[in-house]
């Protein structure tokens, strides 16, 4: 693993620069009211790519399938940092099923709130009906909704076992699935668990990103698949599908 680090000029440059953009999206949150799907839309992307800037973040990003359906897809991806909902957001609008904590976090929950997101108890198996059905009406409505299925953070060098409960949307929706990989790598071009969210405080987490010379991100897409593309297969079968592929994206280069 590389040991460079930022300059502390660089640390503090980065957080002033964070701060800014901090000032700017309390600003601009007002227009994030759900009204207007474009201008959320254009909105989310403005504050994905602002966000990875602030903090010289670069994001590598494949090619995106095409999408004609009128339906809105459920977009699913490993869950590594809170500097994925940015990364997917800039190249990917759509509202996020998230944990609870993060509707109390300063801005970023108030951000996630007007657009959109669903914040959930992920220990209570009561909430899951009535989000699923809040996202099948999403997903007919046009609207991309994505969750993060392995449920908590995880380094990012590996994957956790995906649960497939949220699935169901999309069938009973008829929805499209896209299935995203997320990858985290140094200066060196080196994977690095330091971007990492699990078991570190929010301010722990910020101070070990803004220390790091370079971050690159790289966000695989999967083929876009449909529901219907597997009628012999449950939610269960379409969390194996999604699981399969990033998995196998994960482990490529550990």
């Amino acid at each position: 693993m590389s040991q460079q680090k930022a300059t502390i000029a660089t640390r503090f440059r980065r957080l002033g620069r964070l701060a800014c953009w901090l000032w700017r999206t309390g600003r601009d949150l007002n227009s994030l009211n759900g009204s207007n799907s474009e201008e959320r839309n254009r909105m989310l992307v403005k504050l994905g790519k602002g966000a990875l800037e602030a903090l010289d973040i670069e994001l590598e990003a494949g090619i995106q399938p095409e999408h004609g359906d009128s339906c809105g897809t459920l977009v699913v991806a490993n869950h590594v940092s809170w500097l994925d909902i940015f990364a997917i957001s800039s190249v990917y609008p759509c509202s996020f099923i998230a944990k609870q904590e993060i509707g109390s976090w300063p801005v970023l929950g108030r951000m996630g709130k007007n657009a959109g997101t669903v914040f959930i108890n992920r220990n209570s198996r009561r909430d899951i009906e009535p989000i699923n059905q809040a996202i099948c009406e999403a997903l007919k409505a046009g609207q991309n909704v994505s969750f993060f299925p392995e449920a908590r953070t995880s380094s990012g060098l590996h994957v956790l076992p995906f649960k497939a409960a949220l699935f169901q949307s999309a069938m009973d929706a008829d929805a499209p699935i896209q299935v995203l990989a997320l990858r985290y790598y140094d200066g060196d071009g080196r994977r690095s668990p330091i971007p990492s969210y699990a078991d570190v405080s929010l301010p722990t987490s910020l101070w070990r990103i803004v220390s790091m010379k370079k971050i690159r991100i790289t966000l695989d897409f999967a083929p876009l698949f449909k529901t219907a593309e597997f009628p012999d297969k449950d939610r269960y079968g379409l969390k194996d599908v999604a699981e399969a592929f990033v998995r196998k994206k994960v482990a490529e280069d550990i």
